[in-house]
């Protein structure tokens, strides 16, 4: 269990020019298995990892750990470094100062993990962008952190690669890293989440188990969103 856990945001706002995305955010996190944001286009799901993972700063309100954490985000569009997979893998290890001694068997693990060992000396950005994606896994897995925030890591991708990603995320998970991630595939959420957050005009309106919340929604915004309908 992550000593860092719960992640907690209490009363948290933020605002981008002018206009509120997120209002009064209250949220606890805990560990386990993934907890999925989900919502309508708009709702502040991106603006509200990166608060969590401390990329933007609160208009108001604040994040609170147990510790402070070891955490690693994944974007939607990951960027490649020009050099290969490998060093792709290698860099952020020694950003974070973790022992040279120790880059290249973390690094490997990593590759290995999704199924990159054979692409290890291509240039990174000759890869699919599936193969980015799961380099970008790869490269937050060889940090070995507590929690692993993912914005969307599917929303570009293929059937396949998706499901090349989803059993990646699942593989991290069972390692004891608590996945937080963003998606608007409501597949997606039902077979990756063990709770659900739902986030509605920049407010949580629900956070409950996967199975709760996908069963008997509380609230009118969540049976509307479930049923596909749009929301305003």
């Amino acid at each position: 269990m992550s000593s860092a856990l719960p992640l907690r945001a209490r009363a948290l706002g933020f605002s981008a020019g002018g206009v509120a995305v997120l209002r009064g955010v209250e949220l606890a996190i805990g560990a386990g298995p993934p907890t999925l944001i989900i919502g309508p286009n708009g709702a502040g799901k991106s603006v509200l990892l990166r608060l969590l993972h401390g990329l933007l700063a609160p208009e108001s309100g604040g994040v609170e750990w147990a510790a402070p954490p070891r955490a690693a985000m994944v974007f939607q569009r990951p960027v490649m470094l020009r050099r290969s997979v490998r060093a792709n893998a290698l860099y952020p290890l020694g950003l974070a100062g973790v022992a040279r001694a120790e880059r290249a068997g973390r690094v490997e693990q990593a590759l290995a993990l999704v199924g990159l060992s054979a692409l290890a000396e291509r240039p990174a950005r000759k890869l699919s962008g599936g193969e980015q994606q799961r380099l970008a896994l790869a490269r937050a897995a060889a940090l070995r952190p507590e929690i692993l925030f993912l914005d969307e890591p599917c929303a570009s991708l293929d059937p396949t690669a998706t499901r090349q990603v989803e059993q990646i995320i699942q593989a991290i998970s069972g390692q004891g890293c608590k996945i937080v991630m963003t998606t608007h595939d409501l597949g997606q959420a039902r077979r990756l989440a063990g709770d659900v957050v739902f986030l509605h005009q920049g407010r949580v309106l629900e956070q409950a188990p996967a199975e709760t919340f996908f069963a008997t929604p509380a609230t009118m915004e969540a049976q509307a969103f479930l049923r596909g309908e749009l929301l305003w």
